[in-house]
């Protein structure tokens, strides 16, 4: 077997010169494991705590990392929190003051107003979840800050979410606190620009550099604050030293279609064994395409995917996917427990990825997304052992013939999601 160069065959992109060596990653399971390795950076913190999430929900284990960010305002560190107007419509008045007491800086990326997500440029969503302590720690993976009992839309669940993220040190926490620093400054744009501050606007507007101008928002960043003496990991057996790894963003600028390509590419390549566990599972053609032509060359290919009922559109669009993976070949396992949030992929133990990036039109073509791949094969070794138990004793197979033996009304629903599906998608200018 050859070996596996994680910058060309991932799609993977050096930058500002950034090696891709010398990473410590620890895989984390739910926010049972996230939140207290969270709390315990932010109390460590001496200068900066960045926060990006989709949700955030002040109840239940989720108050711990509030109260983290609070306490470290409290003692002098700059804290910013950035929330999604669709996943975080609004953070509680009790917590607002909370947060403006102890200095917490906080904004909501592209807040809904009356009849907003009629305008399909409001669809473009902040989905990833990052967190930056000190510029030498970082979090990357889907998990947002809500208690893992806790579902927005399926309510109180009797089982722990299904979800993974990445505890991080090494080169690529400087992309994280660039990719984070360029987003907080067009927030800063449009903050000063609604108030009617013409002024500001242009100050801040002045200040704000080209996503890619990695090494100039690191100077001025490091000015400022400057980077603290990296962080001790906490070692644990899910956790790898000295691995190479690149974060991969998605935006709808310089970076619209980094992660799908890494995908492509790695699948393109597979010769033994894919297994993919992720939450919301409708792949375009080219997804497809790659993982129906994986199959019936002789790869095992294994989907761990959401089982609960959640959205019409969601749930229906993707059975005719399904129907066609499983024609050729394609093991499909839906999680049986309780919700199923994970982003997460490895293939032939060489390539792997823990991220915020489902597999769907949203993921692929609208939101800002952020994932951490790696070649290492301890850690892939490592997920790929956790993904097989979790298919072996968590997923119920589906079957072809059950699937296309459904009754014709359920069916024709389906065609119907899968149509609104594309007609929604071809309002946005996309063809999926």
């Amino acid at each position: 077997m050859r070996a596996f160069a994680l910058g060309k065959q991932s799609g993977a992109r050096s930058t500002s010169g950034t090696r891709n060596g010398g990473h410590q990653l620890l895989l984390l399971q739910g926010g049972d494991e996230l939140f207290p390795a969270l709390v315990e950076a932010m109390d460590a913190a001496r200068s900066l705590v960045h926060l990006e999430t989709y949700i955030f929900q002040f109840a239940g284990s989720a108050l711990s990392v509030a109260q983290a960010l609070e306490r470290a305002a409290q003692r002098g560190v700059q804290v910013r929190l950035v929330v999604d107007g669709i996943g975080t419509p609004k953070v509680p008045l009790e917590w607002q003051q909370r947060f403006s007491r102890a200095g917490v800086h906080w904004r909501t990326f592209a807040p809904l107003g009356t009849l907003s997500l009629l305008i399909p440029s409001r669809w473009r969503r902040l989905h990833r979840k990052l967190c930056v302590v000190d510029g030498t720690i970082g979090f990357c993976g889907g998990i947002n800050i809500i208690d893992d009992l806790d579902d927005v839309a399926l309510g109180r669940l009797s089982e722990p979410r299904l979800d993974f993220s990445l505890r991080v040190s090494g080169p690529l926490v400087r992309n994280m606190v660039a990719a984070m620093e360029t987003l907080w400054r067009r927030l800063q744009v449009v903050r000063k620009a609604s108030q009617g501050e013409l002024k500001a606007t242009w100050k801040a507007l002045r200040k704000t550099h080209p996503v890619g101008d990695f090494s100039r928002i690191l100077q001025k960043f490091e000015a400022r604050v400057g980077l603290g003496p990296a962080h001790t990991a906490q070692q644990l057996p899910q956790g790898v030293d000295d691995a190479h790894a690149v974060l991969l963003l998605r935006d709808n600028l310089s970076n619209r279609h980094d992660i799908e390509r890494a995908y492509l590419r790695s699948i393109a390549t597979a010769r033994r064994d894919i297994v993919i566990a992720n939450g919301y599972f409708i792949p375009g053609r080219k997804m497809r395409r790659a993982l129906m032509l994986a199959a019936r060359r002789g790869v095992r290919v294994r989907l761990l995917l959401h089982g609960k009922y959640e959205h019409f559109l969601q749930y229906r669009a993707a059975r005719p996917v399904f129907q066609w993976l499983v024609d050729a070949g394609v093991e499909i396992y839906e999680y049986a427990p309780s919700a199923l949030h994970a982003k997460v992929a490895v293939i032939d133990q060489r390539w792997a990825t823990v991220g915020s990036t489902n597999l769907d039109p949203v993921s692929l073509l609208l939101a800002r997304e952020a994932d951490v791949m790696t070649s290492d094969r301890r850690f892939c070794a490592l997920l790929h052992h956790r993904l097989d138990g979790l298919v072996l004793h968590a997923g119920q197979r589906l079957d072809a013939s059950a699937l296309s033996l459904r009754p014709w009304h359920q069916r024709m629903l389906d065609r119907i999601a899968f149509g609104l599906m594309r007609a929604s998608l071809f309002v946005t200018g996309h063809r999926y």
